[in-house]
């Protein structure tokens, strides 16, 4: 195997700036120096933008940065003792101890092991110790290596992982080991906040987004923290590494659970009805004595919050406030989610009307119904205006246009039913789907489908929080929940919300129709502002669902909603194809290696329509990349506003002409929009500079 660490990987007491990216970045390069990362710019963008999810300073002035990266070639641990400590959010002050862990997208399970050994290890007071008195870089090596060859054990009272029997469905597949401390300690005295029928047991699950080093460093923390006061804690990493689950028995006859997660807990439904203490997986490092106190707390308070049982309570809901959402936050988890699972129907049924179009002519709308009904492949119409393709085109372009109107009449259930499943769960599907169908049956729209699919979703919440006898919990989520979370929600659609909602829906249809010159040319401006704001996130999908959810609306005769959509596709391809232009063609020693890389990638991302493409030059330059984006974005929505071009297609770029109207002013406002935006980029990057927080020279690398 490998060796992690060399000593070509430790700097020992040097000024590497006054900021954890100065650090990293010069432990990325050190990386990178080695020949263990292909290059610099992709190692520190992803381990910076896993530092700024959550912070890596921990308890003792140590630091672990880390991150999975593609530009990972070896698993590799790079270690520096600063001299001045820099602050990398631990409460107990800044560290002098840093380890930077960069494991490859792909890494064994024998390299993961490790790297969460050494994770481990740092929380160890003699292995630290050691680390600040060490007097050369080989000796740092040597210590560092000692500590991976030790036995798995956490720490001498701990349990070994594989003792523990592996609970259904979860294991080393997916991801699980079980650490704890001795069951014996539990007997050796009772331990605060014990109840009367002996010691307090409890259980906990870490885990972090990664999986590497706060997964298992938290664990550690945790079982420690009980032992000191006498508890048995049996705890579940869900890391990388892999081991096994918590003994299903455990789980049983413990008094309550701690999650110490920045993730969702995998088989989160074993701790159904255990008293819960949740919080981020950091918080288990830094104040394991506390969530211990709290969990046993919480297992002598019959009030206590409690891990619901899943089916008929909603989980979503659940989990939301446990990690401290507020309403706004799950308002907008729940339209997205909506949005999510509706642009597939969208995206089908709009690609199938632009080809019906394209094959039976703009008539196709009057006639579709009628030559599908009538006629088949072995018996054509015979009478069809105007149709270049003859009767076997009018055939098939009534067919595709048919079969993709039906799709896109699942616009609205399909949104309302998936909002009322983001809030509900599974109950809340069907009394969200009729709710949406309600409101299509109305005439309110995309608006009556939200309104919907709220009702519905936070009806059948309330209902499902109901306590019923034992016997009527199985027909709780398929019976009960979908009838009286229908009944209500549908109802209240017909009897009072309905019509309101018909009447803003009519305004806002006949206001967009009715919208020429300055009024379209600003709502495109707006919209390409949205769409390059944050390049795929909240904002863009709001602009982006906006104009998908309009499509249901569109007529020959009222084409303001193909010209949105349009404007939004669009403008949306615009920032990765400057992005291209500008690191490709234009100027390539402002971007690193790795964005030319990207770069050349983002011409095809771009011109299929997906947005996404510029992320990687907006982590790593956001103050110049987004504005400039926005810029572009803007000039491309008003020109195609001005220009009247419409697109019939929700998705698919430049490769579904065949589906817009006026194609060539849709390509020359991309075009303009691109050259602007890439312009732009490279003026802000030339003249635009800032201020450089490290103070030493970066490590001059070969790749």
């Amino acid at each position: 195997m490998t060796q992690l660490i060399t000593t070509e990987l430790v700097e020992l007491d040097q000024n590497l700036g006054n900021a954890p990216e100065s650090v990293i970045r010069h432990l990325a390069s050190k990386v990178a120096a080695a020949g263990r990362a292909s290059e610099i710019e992709g190692l520190f963008a992803d381990a910076f933008a896993r530092e700024q999810k959550t912070a890596t300073g921990i308890p003792g002035g140590i630091a672990i940065p880390h991150c999975r990266s593609a530009a990972v070639t070896v698993p590799t641990l790079a270690m520096a003792r600063l001299n001045p400590k820099v602050d990398f959010g631990a409460k107990d002050g800044p560290a002098d101890l840093v380890f930077f862990i960069a494991a490859p997208d792909g890494a064994d399970q024998e390299h993961l092991k490790l790297l969460s050994k050494l994770a481990r290890s740092l929380i160890k007071k003699d292995f630290t110790a050691a680390l600040r008195n060490a007097s050369s870089e080989a000796e740092i090596v040597e210590l560092v290596d000692g500590a991976l060859a030790d036995k798995p054990a956490a720490h001498a009272a701990a349990a070994p992982a594989d003792s523990v029997p592996v609970a259904a469905g979860v294991g080393a597949a997916g991801g699980a080991s079980a650490v704890g401390s001795s069951p014996s300690s539990a007997s050796s005295g009772a331990p605060a906040g014990s109840g009367a029928r002996g010691p307090k047991r409890l259980v906990a699950v870490t885990a972090c987004p990664t999986g590497i080093a706060h997964t298992y460093m938290a664990a550690d923390s945790l079982v420690a923290a009980a032992k000191e006061v006498g508890v048995d804690l049996q705890v579940e990493t869900q890391g990388s590494s892999g081991a096994k689950a918590l003994d299903p028995a455990v789980i049983a006859a413990a008094d309550a659970v701690i999650f110490a997660v920045d993730v969702d807990v995998r088989g989160k439904e074993r701790f159904a009805g255990k008293p819960v203490v949740n919080a981020p997986v950091k918080r288990g490092i830094d104040e394991p004595d506390k969530m211990v106190q709290e969990a046993l707390a919480a297992a002598d308070n019959p009030h206590a919050r409690r891990v619901p049982h899943f089916g008929a309570e909603e989980q979503a809901e659940h989990e939301a406030e446990e990690k401290g959402e507020h309403i706004g936050q799950k308002l907008k988890k729940a339209l997205l989610t909506g949005v999510s699972y509706m642009i597939p129907f969208v995206a089908g049924g709009g690609l199938l009307i632009a080809l019906g179009f394209l094959m039976g002519g703009y008539l196709i709308t009057k006639y579709a119904d009628t030559i599908v009904v009538q006629n088949s492949l072995f018996n054509l119409p015979t009478e069809f205006p105007d149709n270049a393709w003859g009767p076997l085109g009018a055939y098939l372009g009534a067919v595709l246009f048919k079969i993709g109107a039906l799709s896109l009449g699942f616009l609205v259930p399909a949104l309302a039913g998936y909002i009322a499943y983001a809030i509900a769960d599974r109950p809340g599907i069907a009394p969200g789907f009729v709710a949406g169908a309600v409101a299509g049956f109305m005439g309110a729209g995309f608006l009556g489908g939200i309104v919907g699919g709220l009702l519905a979703g936070y009806i059948a919440h309330v209902v499902g929080r109901l306590q019923v006898a034992r016997w009527l919990r199985g027909l709780m989520p398929v019976v009960i929940i979908p009838l009286l979370a229908s009944l209500v929600a549908s109802g209240l659609m017909f009897l009072i919300l309905g019509g309101p909602i018909v009447a803003i829906t009519k305004g806002l249809n006949g206001w967009l129709s009715g919208l020429t010159g300055a009024g379209a040319i600003a709502l495109g401006v707006i919209l390409g502002l949205m769409m390059c704001f944050d390049l795929g996130g909240p904002v863009n999908k709001v602009a982006y669902s906006f104009a998908v959810a309009g499509l249901g609306a569109a007529t020959i005769d009222n084409q303001a909603p193909w010209q949105i959509m349009a404007a939004v596709m669009a403008s949306g391809m615009v920032p990765p194809l400057a992005m291209a232009l500008a690191s490709t063609v234009l100027n390539k020693k402002l971007f690193s290696l790795a964005e030319q890389e990207n770069g050349k990638a983002a011409w095809l991302l771009g011109a299929s329509f997906i947005s996404e493409g510029a992320i990687p030059f907006a982590a790593a330059d956001p103050l110049r990349v987004i504005p400039a984006s926005m810029l572009g974005g803007a000039v491309t929505g008003a020109i195609s506003m001005a220009a009247g071009v419409g697109s019939k297609a929700p998705h698919g770029g430049i490769f579904v002409f065949f589906a817009i109207d006026n194609f060539l002013m849709f390509v020359v406002s991309i075009i303009v929009g691109t050259v602007v935006t890439a312009l732009s980029v490279i003026a802000l990057k030339r003249w635009a500079v800032k201020k450089t927080v490290d103070t030493v020279e970066p490590v001059p690398v070969t790749v």
